[in-house]
């Protein structure tokens, strides 16, 4: 098979796309910093430039990692038999060789930025690798997921400014909090599976209509946790807009799943969870420009 189609086939699997979701967090954090930090952007645009380029190859050797981590898992679950490496459409070798190149190019990034940030990115490796194999021992899996993409924005804080604000770990600690409450609705779908498999999540320990209900309050924390970042940094009514337009979509994604119907998981995973992180993005950018402005 061509070195191209294998590498499509790949980008695929990981679905590369869904680097959307919390690329804009990580550019929040990237512009909090530059304001908080009296900045100006085009001083940092060569940092914003390897921010991205760090977010993205983290993110695809960690889904990557996962998959090779998962296949086996991947292959009995009739959801998931059909994924590249249990469908036999890409090697494992391939697989392997693309984790290693994207870890290498994320600890290039990171050291193309600070030396802090070199300094911590083999432990951010280690966290978004863990991830693959928590739901083997742990019913809080999800809040690993949520912590793996939530280190985003306070990286890309250190990124810009060379050391860390405690105020950042707010919005963390928000896409900590979001990223669990998705990832368990998502969850919800494998609950015969798990059960079979003797896997660990939390639709497994609490049933599909509990876990729900942790999903529901997982997603209040994380518009508390906003809340407490404007607070902190004295952002303005846009970033509160956003905080509603957030909650709004939020309250819209949960009327799509009901624990005795799941038919419409993928439009509240894949399509509003874009929205959400891309809103939140747009109204929160917004207002650290008018603020820069006035």
């Amino acid at each position: 098979m061509p070195f191209l189609t294998r590498l499509r086939l790949t980008l695929q699997m990981i679905k590369f796309e869904h680097s959307v979701f919390a690329l804009p967090f990580a550019l929040t954090g990237a512009l909090l910093a530059i304001r908080d930090g009296g900045l100006e952007l085009a001083e940092v645009s060569r940092a914003l430039g390897w921010i991205v380029v760090a977010m993205v190859a983290a993110r695809s050797a960690a889904m990557a990692f996962n998959r090779v981590v998962d296949a086996d898992i991947d292959a009995r679950n009739p959801r998931t038999r059909t994924r590249h490496l249990p469908a036999k459409l890409l090697s494992r070798a391939f697989a392997w060789g693309f984790v290693a190149v994207s870890s290498m190019l994320f600890l290039l990034a990171a050291w193309q930025l600070n030396p802090l940030c070199s300094r911590l990115s083999p432990v951010v490796l280690g966290v978004v690798f863990f991830y693959s194999f928590t739901k083997r021992f742990t019913s809080f899996s999800h809040l690993v997921l949520g912590f793996a993409l939530g280190i985003a924005p306070t990286a890309a804080w250190i990124a810009v400014r060379g050391s860390l604000d405690p105020r950042i770990l707010w919005l963390t600690a928000a896409v900590t909090f979001w990223t669990a409450g998705f990832d368990i609705i998502y969850a919800c779908q494998d609950y015969e599976f798990d059960s079979d498999a003797g896997l660990f999540s939390l639709p497994r320990r609490l049933g599909i209509a509990g876990a729900l209900r942790v999903s529901r309050l997982l997603h209040i924390l994380m518009l508390a946790c906003l809340a407490a970042l404007v607070a902190s940094l004295q952002l303005g009514l846009l970033a509160l807009a956003g905080i509603a337009v957030v909650a709004a979509l939020l309250v819209y994604e949960h009327s799509l799943v009901k624990p005795d119907d799941l038919s419409r998981v993928d439009a509240a995973f894949f399509n509003l969870n874009a929205y959400v992180s891309v809103v939140f993005f747009l109204f929160w950018a917004a207002d650290i420009f008018y603020a820069s402005r006035h």
